[in-house]
């Protein structure tokens, strides 16, 4: 969608743990490359420095071979590929109007002269202890939250504005009629995302739960220890670490996505992928998740597993069409690219007819 507001020149600074859009798992990655052709799409022009692997409607600025994860090289240094992505922005700084960062605040140190002209969306964690101090520092840097929630450890930090993730549609099919009869797990094993809860709530339905999900080698241990004695259990199956071409199947089929979390999740990328494909979320009113569910449109909110395990039913009775358009009109790539067009201007000093603030008093 193009349209007569003057264009602008961004530049989209991802991290480089993944592809752009990341082969499998990924949250930070999908959403860049989301946002990113969203803006080619409305007209804009629009630079992404990513590794050499991603795929994007933008100019690419390869600034690495191959994402770091799936990088079969034994031994490779995240914080030199990292410094080398810093570097080939700031030589080419001049050129864009918006400088628009997806690397939490690792840039601070090497923008500051220029911090007006940089937008920070922060996606992860913010209850870390050597936050408060950096964030005191570079208090400059211009910051958008991805929920309201994920603000709370930082609330004097230099918020801008609240953008809500949101994804294209097309990798995401609208199942109206799903078939599978399973409830579903997408995501990451690890403690914080409780997998084990998903499985106990699955036990306490009596119904099947398939889990899709990778294991970091951080998590190896409590895979190891705490979940897989619990696989032996028949109702449930681990499908492992999918990538996008599965993924419309395997949550447009089941019953309901599982969102047991135990952390103060920022966003939850797992539960718009869900409403989608028309798939309900039974999410713990935890973090974001009462921001992103509509209770009783697009999925329900619970607190206990009493409460889940009653959810698994009664969210048989919620449409799937709403649970889809509560997706179409919340979470959509292009709503996400209009509201961060709108801070890109304001920071910039243009209104919305793409002329400063200057020359907009002098006509």
């Amino acid at each position: 969608m193009v349209t007569n507001i003057a264009p602008l020149k961004i530049a989209q600074i991802a991290p480089l743990y993944e592809a752009v859009p990341p082969r499998l798992y990924g949250g930070t990655e999908r959403v860049v490359a989301h946002l990113t052709n969203a803006l080619v799409d409305q007209g804009h022009a629009v630079t992404l420095f990513a590794s050499a692997d991603a795929d994007t409607r933008a100019a690419l600025v390869p600034v690495r071979a191959q994402a770091l994860r799936l990088d079969p090289a034994p031994l490779k240094s995240d914080l030199a590929a990292h410094l080398a992505l810093l570097d080939a922005v700031r030589e080419r700084a001049g050129e864009f109007d918006v400088l628009h960062f997806h690397t939490d605040l690792l840039h601070f140190p090497f923008f500051e002269d220029i911090a007006q002209r940089t937008l920070t969306t922060l996606h992860g964690r913010l209850d870390l202890a050597d936050l408060p101090l950096a964030y005191r520092r570079w208090h400059r840097f211009p910051l958008v939250s991805i929920s309201q929630s994920q603000r709370a450890p930082l609330p004097f930090a230099n918020w801008q504005a609240t953008v809500p993730h949101g994804l294209d549609d097309a990798p995401y099919r609208f199942e109206p009629n799903p078939s599978g009869g399973y409830l579903a797990f997408l995501g990451r094993i690890s403690p914080e995302k409780r997998p084990d809860r998903a499985i106990a709530i699955a036990r306490r339905a009596g119904l099947p739960l398939r889990i899709a999900a990778k294991v970091d080698a951080a998590d190896a241990d409590y895979f190891e220890r705490t979940i897989r004695p619990l696989l032996a259990d028949p109702l449930v199956e681990f499908v492992g670490e999918i990538g996008d071409a599965d993924k419309a199947a395997f949550l447009g089929q089941a019953r309901a996505l599982l969102f047991p979390i135990d952390w103060p999740e920022p966003f939850g990328l797992v539960m718009i992928e869900a409403m989608a494909c028309g798939t309900p979320v039974i999410g713990w009113r935890c973090g974001s998740v009462p921001e992103v569910i509509e209770h009783g449109v697009s999925g329900l909110i619970v607190e206990s597993e009493d409460e889940a395990a009653a959810a698994v039913h009664a969210v048989a009775r919620l449409d799937r069409r709403a649970v889809r358009a509560a997706f179409d009109r919340r979470f959509s790539a292009q709503a996400m690219a209009s509201a961060y067009v709108a801070q890109y201007r304001r920071l910039i000093g243009q209104d919305g007819d793409g002329r400063t603030h200057t020359a907009r008093r002098a006509a």
